[in-house]
């Protein structure tokens, strides 16, 4: 009787294929979930990032605005706010208000554009956005979305 008892006892501990697949496959639904949920606040945060470099090159402009008594012109562009203009008009009381012009979380430089055509600012400041094109709905700057239809 001791020989059936310890055979039943190494059953018991050991898992069963079934019991394995069940296992794995729980685990991957919850990886994939979390993958999913992750994936959402990177996205999230790229939004939130070229909110605050629109916010700083908006500084950036408002500084340079109040020091050269004009804002730089499309031509000019944010590298007015790095490097002295070389294009008509050149302040004559030029200060660099930024090191370098940062980059949007998909690589692509920021676009500026004086006078506005989208923002109640004098300027529009822009990210093309995830798909590098202009002009499209993911497009994000330093105005408002318009609503969905």
């Amino acid at each position: 009787m001791n020989i059936r008892h310890s055979k039943s006892s190494k059953r018991s501990a050991a898992f069963t294929l079934i019991e394995i697949v069940i296992t794995l496959t729980i685990i991957a639904i919850l990886a994939s979930g979390s993958i999913y949920l992750l994936k959402g606040q990177i996205d999230s945060a790229k939004d939130t990032r070229v909110d605050s470099d629109l916010q700083a090159i908006g500084l950036a402009l408002q500084s340079y605005e109040s020091r050269a008594l004009r804002m730089p012109t499309t031509e000019q562009g944010l590298k007015a706010l790095v490097d002295k203009p070389t294009i008509e008009p050149i302040p004559e009381n030029y200060r660099a208000f930024m090191e370098e012009m940062p980059k949007d979380p998909w690589g692509q430089e920021y676009k500026y554009r004086f006078p506005a055509q989208k923002s109640k600012k004098p300027y529009d400041v822009w990210s093309l956005g995830a798909d590098g094109q202009d002009g499209t709905e993911d497009d994000m700057g330093n105005w408002k979305k318009s609503a969905v239809k």
